[in-house]
């Protein structure tokens, strides 16, 4: 199907094969060129790492430098970077989808409602077969990209690992694994692991002006998303901040919420097409609670995801009790929350029911 979507892009984002820079990983990708330059080049690498750092986009930059690599590493001796020029035929390929010594393995739309499957089925895998199969690319070099393997059912975990236990000569897969626990230990002791670690706000600033053309916000996001571009755009993309400096603002009135201003955000929920933003809600929702009780535990708040956030943490969290009366209703309204959208209840009187409940927690820590 060819407007079948991708598994592996970030709506408003660029596809990671399209991202050419990566910010914030400069060890993950130096690691990887030491092991070449030491002849010492494993053939399958776990892509570890929070979900949206750059995992998928290191894959694909990998995959791109390994199929134009000269044998021996060139006339200059062995590479600095990663880096490969757009204009090489290899990433013009790749750039095309074209490119015959690369195969993506990910979740495939369902034929008949052209939805992505919750899985990567045995299907996906069984490409591999006849991938493998054909005369090697320029270099010998194939390169596997799966995306993400810890979505993998059983049966195709198994299939991948007999090529990882055998794998054919020439090749490289490289697993992005977003909940590495998740995959069979075999699979994991298989391979060599590149962790990426979450990005700062100058790293989130150009990592956002390179996703979006826009780096506003950057350091606001950079606490809000804990480091992850995915998730900042998703975000962004969700008017989180705006979301955020409400939620914080009716916080900010504890012990008397109040009911206007509480009622108009329930009454937001309102409607079909509400299941995104209720969604973000909440995980905005459990970050303030989240970063109200590190406040209190630790003593100073975080950097500011708000206007006037430090004050208000301070406030409502001076101490490790009160901390500790935060997280746990972080703990149990988080909980509430994802029971109650598994049968489907009202968003609205769900938020409505967390925000009375957080009046009686202030209540318990002013005691």
């Amino acid at each position: 199907m060819a407007d079948a979507p991708e598994a592996d892009r970030i709506d408003g984002a660029p596809h990671p094969r399209d991202t050419r820079r990566l910010f914030g990983q400069d060890a993950a990708e130096a690691t990887f060129l030491r092991a070449l330059s030491q002849d010492r080049l494993h053939h399958g690498w776990l892509i570890t790492g929070p979900r949206g750092v750059g995992k998928a986009t290191l894959a694909w930059r990998i995959a791109r430098f390994l199929l134009s690599e000269e044998p021996g590493g060139g006339l200059f001796g062995p590479p600095d970077s990663l880096d490969v020029d757009p204009d090489h035929p290899v990433a013009r390929r790749i750039a095309a989808g074209s490119e015959p010594g690369l195969l993506p393995i990910r979740r495939a739309a369902d034929e008949k409602t052209g939805k992505l499957k919750s899985v990567i089925t045995v299907d996906e895998v069984r490409k591999l077969r006849e991938f493998f199969g054909m005369s090697a690319a320029e270099g010998g070099r194939r390169v596997v990209i799966v995306d993400s393997a810890d979505e993998m059912n059983p049966n195709a975990a198994n299939a991948l690992l007999k090529l990882l236990e055998e794998p054919p000569a020439g090749a490289m897969l490289l697993l992005v694994a977003h909940q590495p626990a998740r995959l069979l230990p075999t699979i994991r002791s298989r391979c060599r692991e590149l962790r990426l670690q979450p990005l700062g706000a100058q790293d989130m600033a150009r990592a956002l002006e390179q996703a979006t053309g826009d780096s506003d916000d950057s350091d606001a996001l950079a606490q809000l998303s804990g480091g992850s571009v995915g998730e900042a755009i998703r975000i962004l993309q969700g008017g989180g901040l705006g979301l955020y400096v409400e939620i914080l603002q009716l916080i900010a009135a504890i012990p008397r919420i109040p009911r206007p201003e509480l009622r108009a955000l329930c009454d937001s929920l309102a409607g079909r097409e509400v299941e995104a933003r209720f969604d973000l809600l909440v995980r905005l929702f459990d970050l303030a609670l989240s970063r109200l009780a590190r406040a209190g535990a630790t003593g100073q708040p975080q950097p500011e995801a708000a206007p006037g956030e430090a004050t208000i943490l301070t406030r409502l969290s001076p101490d490790t009790r009160a901390a500790r009366i935060w997280a746990e209703q972080a703990a149990e309204l988080g909980a509430r929350a994802r029971a109650a959208r598994a049968v489907n209840l009202d968003p609205g009187a769900l938020v409505l029911d967390m925000f009375l409940r957080l009046e009686s927690a202030a209540r318990m820590a002013a005691v």
